[in-house]
């Protein structure tokens, strides 16, 4: 043990990785500002706030303003470094922006509170956290360089080592290791953080998710080889696929060389707040966000692990998360073995579950995999599957250079499309990280529409759990609002339900097998693919853009859609050559399998 070693210090991520491992990313800011007198006055290093996919969440879900947000913890938070995780050139969507954009938003989000910018690139390509940490610099505040872990033949030590020292080379105030999987066992944490802080002389950060149990005793491992800070979350949302501890590596050091000298007493306070404000978020729990070793096997992060459940669940494939949790690393192999951090965890779980749907690997490629595979992310960390890339680009050439290289400047563009939509430079980059969902936004805020996603309240959830659906509720479908009451239910085949129910006052008997199924049909009236003409969706989503139109000339194995679903879009094909006799879809509809989406004769 180093006796020289003084104080560890505690990054707590309670407000960002926590619950974005644990519930999805659904907590709101209402539940956040009434704790933070008693966060500010802890003494943290600092606090995880925003970033990763709170910027989605806030706009997609809760319809809040995520600057707005930020504004309101740092006048709650004045004693406090407020902390950011920053996705590189990505920044916080799921492509690469031009540099102008990078700068933009960097200088923006150290205006309105952060102080301290973890940065970091998903294929650890330096090359695309560069301007990012120029930009940082610039607006002076800390450069945290990011290093993502994760294991295959390429990823060793001396290559760690190696990214570490480029960092510093870039102005790194500080390193981070980025276990975002639960990936790091002990004796490996002590042999990687020695080795970087044997060859760098900056402040090196252990961020590590406990999904396998394995990280709080890699963080005392990582400690006695030298590390400066560990990244924890308070207990009522630590563990599983979140974090440690924070108040049990607080009390694991207490008295010793490392004495992080907070106070346990105020940490239990925070801890009774926080269990009170999970249970509101109860919907959003997941069976697989608990402690399994097995993410050793498929190297599911924990944020993505509940977001993933609950897509499935959403898609009524539940049942099929372990197949998909087997295809996901020979996904990952197929793409030259990419740390599974946002975008490439969604990226390659996408593809994954595509797979195991459809029954057949890669009979669909998304988007995503095929700008992969073009260079259009930067460097895999090693050489990808020939046969998959031939199929997915075929003889396009691959772009060996900085994705951003290629990206003419956007800001003025970005500016003019929103036009008098954003009331500021923030809302220009609100809609510059998601296009349409901040255009929808923006336009609902200025309409005063902004409605949130609803709460279940906990008696529901009980009612619901013991029969299996709640009696009456409403739905939106498109900005129509649907007062459905069920009235009774009955079995009808296998995994399938009889519903008798009321639809706006209106009595029906339906055989479906989700409700999601019967709200599509009945409001959108399209008929089932039948027909090899039939062009179908392979997954729930929504329609991105429609390449076709009636009365045109297609060929088998056209594109005639554009897809999204879990973020991801996807193309879909025509099945057979002929003539477009009908588009029943616009942009913007929401899409399930087997409906007639366009029928081909």
């Amino acid at each position: 043990m180093n006796q020289l070693k003084q104080k560890v210090e505690i990054t707590d991520v309670t407000l960002r990785d926590a619950h974005q491992s644990l519930i999805a990313t659904r907590m709101r800011t209402e539940d956040m500002l009434p704790i933070c007198e008693k966060l500010d006055q802890v003494g943290f290093w600092s606090l995880e706030v925003w970033g990763g996919a709170t910027f989605d969440a806030c706009v997609r879900f809760l319809k809040e303003d995520p600057w707005e947000r930020l504004r309101q913890l740092r006048a709650a938070l004045p004693n406090t470094r407020l902390q950011m995780l920053l996705r590189g050139q990505n920044l916080l969507g799921y492509r690469h922006y031009a540099d102008d954009v990078v700068e933009a938003f960097v200088q923006k989000a150290a205006d309105n509170g952060i102080d301290v910018f973890r940065v970091f690139d998903a294929l650890n390509d330096l090359r695309n956290i560069e301007t990012a940490m120029k930009a940082v610099k610039k607006a002076g505040k800390h450069a945290q360089g990011t290093l993502c872990y994760t294991t295959s033949p390429v990823h060793t030590p001396a290559l760690f080592v190696e990214q570490a020292k480029a960092m510093q080379a870039m102005g790194a105030d500080s390193i981070a290791i980025k276990d975002m999987a639960g990936l790091l066992t002990p004796y490996a944490t002590y042999d990687l953080v020695k080795a970087i802080k044997d060859a760098v002389d900056l402040p090196l950060v252990v961020h590590s998710h406990s999904t396998s149990g394995l990280a709080p005793l890699c963080q005392l491992k990582a400690i006695e080889a030298g590390a400066d800070r560990i990244d924890t979350a308070i207990s009522s949302f630590a563990s599983g696929t979140s974090h440690p501890a924070t108040e049990s590596q607080v009390a694991a050091l207490k008295g010793t060389d490392y004495d992080t000298g907070l106070d346990l007493t105020l940490l239990s306070e925070i801890a009774d707040y926080f269990h009170e404000v999970r249970k509101k978020y109860h919907q959003f729990e997941s069976e697989f966000t608990r402690e399994d070793v097995s993410v050793q096997i498929n190297q599911v992060p924990g944020g993505m692990m509940s977001n993933l459940a609950n897509q499935l669940k959403e898609q009524n494939a539940l049942d099929k998360i372990r197949e998909v949790f087997a295809e996901i690393p020979r996904v990952r192999a197929d793409l030259g073995f990419p740390p599974l951090v946002t975008p490439t965890s969604q990226i390659v779980g996408t593809q994954a579950v595509y797979n195991v749907l459809a029954g057949q690997r890669y009979k669909t490629i998304t988007n995503e995999v095929k700008r992969y595979l073009l260079g259009g992310y930067g460097q895999p960390p090693a050489e990808v599957n020939e046969v998959l890339q031939k199929k997915a680009v075929g003889n396009e050439m691959v772009y060996e250079g900085r994705p951003a290289d290629a990206i003419a400047p956007e800001l003025y563009r970005l500016r003019d499309e929103i036009g008098d939509l954003a009331q500021s430079e923030e809302d220009v980059l609100t809609f510059a990280m998601f296009p349409d969902l901040g255009r929808e936004f923006l336009q609902q805020r200025a309409d005063g529409t902004l409605v949130p996603e609803a709460l279940l309240p906990i008696e529901s959830a009980q009612s619901t759990a013991t029969a299996g659906l709640a009696t009456e509720f409403s739905i939106d479908v498109h900005g129509e609002v649907y007062n459905v009451e069920i009235t009774g239910m009955g079995d009808f085949g296998v995994g399938k339900r009889k519903l008798y129910l009321s639809l706006d006052g209106m009595p029906e008997e339906v055989v479906f097998e989700s409700l999601n199924e019967y709200v599509a049909q009945g409001e959108n009236g399209r008929g089932r693919a039948t027909e090899p003409g039939h062009v179908s969706a392979a997954m729930p989503g929504n329609i991105i853009e429609v390449l076709v139109k009636e009365g045109d000339t297609v060929k088998a194995g056209q594109a005639v859609l554009v897809t999204e679903a879990m973020k991801m879009e996807t193309e879909v094909h025509a099945n057979v050559a002929g003539t477009v006799k009908g588009v029943y879809v616009s942009k913007g509809d929401r899409v399930t399998p087997g409906e007639t989406l366009i029928e081909i004769v």
